[in-house]
């Protein structure tokens, strides 16, 4: 982890209340797919974090949404040839298995842009089965992303484009005929509440990279702890954000 002056060159909104965030390092640094950063915005004492959803070189993307003035100063404040403070890479990502061929990838709202980056990582060599659900039509985006792996199932919480229902609908509907050798997901806490259920008694191994509220980003502060089955606790920053699935108290 690192904490870097970065030049923004590119804050654009990709959907409704939904933007994309490209800065540039002085140097590359190493992300894995899953990883987090610590965004510092002007005039608010805490960092926000954010999902990395592409690292190229010493170019890197992360995608928000506007949920309050921290992130709404962001969307307005920071242009191209502006600084940002970041500390990154955080949490420990997802990882496939050399004998995981098959991969499904099950997202819900702003829990896509993790899956982003699995989906960039792994195209290449795994077939990945995509479903991802919006609210509706006009909350959908980087659908050209999603596309990267071998299919692509789109749900919508009103029917305005694609399956209307959620993306666990959609994938349990597929999952005999995909027979997939893991599950990745990320998205709100009823989704994955209902992956776990779904998935319970099958055999498959599943990981969820949790959505958390962080104080420090760093594992210091334990403002993002959750509970684990085994009666312990983990903080989601520091020892995730991406976790066994089943291990989860959800």
């Amino acid at each position: 982890m690192r904490e870097l002056n970065a030049l923004v060159l590119e804050n654009v909104r990709i959907a409704e209340n939904i933007y994309s965030l490209t800065f540039a390092t002085e140097e590359p640094v190493p992300v894995r797919c899953g990883q987090f950063a610590m965004l510092g915005v002007n005039g608010f004492p805490l960092r926000r974090p954010i999902a990395i959803c592409k690292a190229e070189g010493n170019r890197v993307t992360v995608c928000y949404q506007i949920k309050g003035a921290g992130t709404r100063t962001l969307a307005e404040t920071y242009k191209p040839r502006e600084h940002i403070s970041v500390l990154l890479p955080l949490g420990n990502g997802f990882e496939v298995g050399a004998g995981q061929k098959r991969v499904a990838v099950v997202g819900g709202g702003v829990g896509i842009f993790p899956l982003v980056s699995v989906i960039r990582a792994y195209c290449a060599e795994k077939e990945i089965y995509a479903y991802m659900g919006f609210r509706s039509r006009a909350a959908v985006c980087m659908e050209y992303e999603l596309r990267r792996g071998k299919s692509l199932v789109i749900s919508t919480d009103d029917g305005s484009l694609g399956r209307r229902g959620t993306s666990v609908q959609a994938f349990m509907d597929e999952i005999d005929k995909i027979a997939p050798d893991v599950v990745l997901s990320c998205g709100p806490v009823p989704m994955l509440r209902a992956l776990k259920s779904a998935l319970s008694g099958r055999g498959i191994p599943a990981y969820a990279s949790l959505e958390e509220r962080m104080g420090c980003g760093i594992g210091a502060c334990l403002v993002c702890v959750c509970d684990k089955n085994d009666g312990t606790h983990a903080r989601v920053c520091k020892d995730g954000p991406v976790f066994d699935l089943s291990k989860i108290v959800l």
